[in-house]
């Protein structure tokens, strides 16, 4: 065989931090050593969100979906023995990532490293926060300000530093189709784009470089010629947008510049073996095609629908990506998709579409505008309720959990409370007392003086990033910096997009829904008064795709549904659950805080003397957290699981019939609704 040149493979990553500063800088090194070549910065919800350890919304969510970094000695401890200037890090943080990357160069400036050889990522897209994973802090207008002034700075003094990734990986998780997905990033793209342009802050000379520093961050979902197709498009059309709206003219500043994760959304707890042929498959679509190759890959672990991997399971995703890379020769060949009439005729019309819905978007005034008459996320919403829907009636397959349900004993599974990692429930306590330690240490003097010139210039309209960063030396923490700039802009609520989405299943005569509008109308008219189901997300957990189609389908079944949107305490739900005088909260957490936020909400309502109102719970929840939620005097627990939202609704009646000394709903003799768990 002849010897072809090899292309160099794409950095591989994996997206990781938990507990503390200390042990994620183990997990780093140990997965650097393993032959990863990039770092992917997981940070805990209280930092992504602005918060200090000790706040009352951070209870129960320290370290556990990432890292905590509260200060510079948190940053110093996540990246000790590791050399910044010879790294690529991506950091997956969007509201307070001016505040993160202050703290990564003033550790890389504590190491001797010349910022100019600085590399990586900070995600920084906040448009898709508002619309799919609910990071956001403060209103639009002052977010694309903190993210413009990240670029202006980066671009002159962190060159190789790419200021943002346009991140469509969660609108997918949020709906998107394909066509939405490149649409609304590239929508957010011309807005941040324009910003900068027009904040003057960037010579027109240097716009190239603006340009050319801008990443995507994509997912990729197990249709393979879908997605990959989906690459060129994307492609395709981020060039048209750089030449024609830009004049950007150098093509090296106009390629398309992406990193992705392949889809986590698609991940099953059912049969979870498969989720590894799921991530290879999708892999693949990122990396097959020279053309449309990523440039960083992350890929999740087999177990995540379960709850946090291992680090043996991460070094199993890792091992998939080098085996292709190192074992195949798929790096020995040009684009073998070159001249597919198949494909380039599924691209040509991707583009149309794409460039259709842009236009669209454009005419409302841009993303921005469509974030906030709530038209985006209305659109996501519809097109998740449809996919749920075409899963629900088996139109969609997924094997083992609508079709191939049967499955030999797993021994990945004999034990699923081992086969997930857990946070130390100490971990919190200690990162606190450490936070406390830190501020009777510091100077506050300084700290003081540092926010004070923080508030000083957002206020006005200087650039943010020279403020920031003498907060970070100053040993400011990201609750104090996030809570000085909330002093100046406010907070935002973002539109839920529940009430404005249609109807995704028809209530068809004999159909499941048919049966439980039935009785809800029944069980309403008995009551008095019509069925009322609170929907809560307690605590910082912002993925509400789940909560969102439980509030859609319950609507479309006849309830009358009370949806607040994320990010609520455990006394704001139940403050709600009284005044609206519901019969059923449902109470939605992904990010593992259950065993610490649902037993608290339970006794926040008995201290409220509601004791007649059952408490249902939903989320990523081990079997044995599951056990301990029913046995606090939660009605019914549902997991990943239980795939089917009409019979969710359904179970949910059942619930409120048997708490108000009613018998379960039977339309007629031979079928009552779903009773599972």
């Amino acid at each position: 065989m002849s010897e072809r040149q090899k292309d160099r493979p794409w950095l591989m990553r994996t997206y990781a931090g938990h507990s503390s500063a200390d042990e994620s800088n183990a997990l780093y090194r140990r997965n650097l050593a393993k032959g990863q070549t990039g770092l992917s910065v997981a940070f805990d919800l209280p930092t992504q969100t602005g918060y200090d350890p000790d706040h009352i919304l951070a209870r129960g969510e320290v370290g556990r979906v990432g890292v905590p970094v509260s200060h510079l000695g948190d940053m110093r401890r996540l990246f000790q023995d590791i050399p910044l200037d010879r790294m690529n890090t991506s950091m997956t943080i969007n509201a307070t990532a001016m505040w993160l990357l202050a703290l990564y160069q003033v550790v890389a400036e504590e190491q001797g490293a010349d910022n100019t050889k600085l590399s990586g990522t900070t995600q920084n897209d906040i448009v898709k926060e508002y619309l799919s994973r609910g990071t956001h802090v403060f209103p639009p207008g002052p977010s694309l300000r903190l993210t413009t002034d990240m670029i202006t700075y980066t671009v002159a003094n962190i060159p190789k530093w790419n200021p943002i990734n346009i991140c469509s990986y969660h609108l997918q998780e949020a709906g998107a189709t394909p066509v939405q997905e490149i649409a609304y990033a590239m929508c957010t793209a011309i807005a941040v784009l324009d910003a900068v342009r027009d904040s003057g802050q960037v010579p027109a000379e240097r716009f190239g470089d603006v340009v050319g520093r801008i990443s995507f961050f994509v997912n990729a979902g197990v249709r393979f010629v879908e997605e990959m197709c989906k690459m060129r498009a994307f492609g395709r059309v981020w060039d048209t947008v750089t030449r024609e709206r830009y004049g950007i003219e150098d093509p090296r500043h106009r390629r398309f510049r992406y990193g992705v994760q392949v889809n986590s959304l698609g991940l099953t707890e059912a049969q979870p073996e498969n989720n590894v042929q799921r991530i290879v498959l999708e892999m693949l679509a990122v990396t097959l095609s020279k053309d449309a190759r990523a440039r960083a890959v992350q890929l999740p672990a087999w177990n995540e629908a379960l709850g946090l991997p291992r680090p043996w399971d991460q070094q199993w995703s890792l091992r998939i990506q080098q085996v292709l890379a190192h074992e195949s020769d798929l790096l020995e060949y040009e684009d073998i998709f070159a001249g597919s009439h198949v494909i380039e005729a599924e691209v040509d019309a991707l583009v149309e579409q794409v460039t259709a819905e842009v236009a669209k978007v454009q005419e409302m005034g841009g993303a921005v505008p469509a974030v906030e008459s709530g038209y985006l996320k209305s659109q996501l919403v519809s097109s998740h309720a449809e996919r749920r829907a075409r899963i629900e009636s088996g139109e969609e397959k997924v094997v083992g959990v609508n079709c191939y349900e049967g499955t030999e004993p797993n021994p990945l599974t004999s034990d699923l409370d081992a086969a997930i990692m857990t946070v130390d429930p100490a971990n919190e306590e200690r990162v606190v007392a450490a936070l406390r330690q830190w501020r009777a240490e510091r100077d506050q003097a300084r700290a003081e003086a540092a926010l004070a010139k923080l508030r000083e210039d957002a206020s006005g309209t200087a650039n943010l990033m020279e403020a920031t960063l003498e907060c970070a030396r100053a040993g400011v923490t990201t609750g104090e910096w996030s809570f000085a700039l909330r002093d100046v802009f406010g907070e935002y609520r973002a539109p839920t997009g529940v009430s404005s989405a249609p109807v995704a299943v028809a209530a068809e005569a004999g159909s499941e829904l048919a049966t439980v509008r039935e009785a809800v109308r029944a069980t309403s008219e008995e009551l008095g008064q019509r069925l009322r189901l609170l929907v809560g997300k307690p605590g910082l957990d912002g993925h509400s795709n789940g909560a969102e189609q439980i509030a859609v389908r319950a609507r479309d079944a006849g309830f009358e549904v009370v949806y607040q949107g994320i990010r609520l305490t455990p006394e704001q739900i139940v403050d709600a659950a009284v005044a609206e005088d519901v019969h059923c909260v449902g109470l939605s957490i992904l990010s593992g805080s259950h065993a610490e936020l649902v037993p608290d909400v339970l006794r926040r309502l008995r201290e409220a003397g509601v004791d007649d109102v059952p408490v249902i719970a939903g989320g990523i929840i081990p079997p044995a957290d599951e056990q301990a939620l029913k046995a606090a005097g939660v009605a019914a627990v549902f997991t990943p699981k239980d795939f089917g939202i009409t019979g969710i609704i359904g179970r949910i009646v059942d619930e409120i019939r048997l708490a108000n000394g009613l018998q379960p709903w039977a339309a007629d003799d031979s079928s009552a609704l779903a009773r599972s768990n």
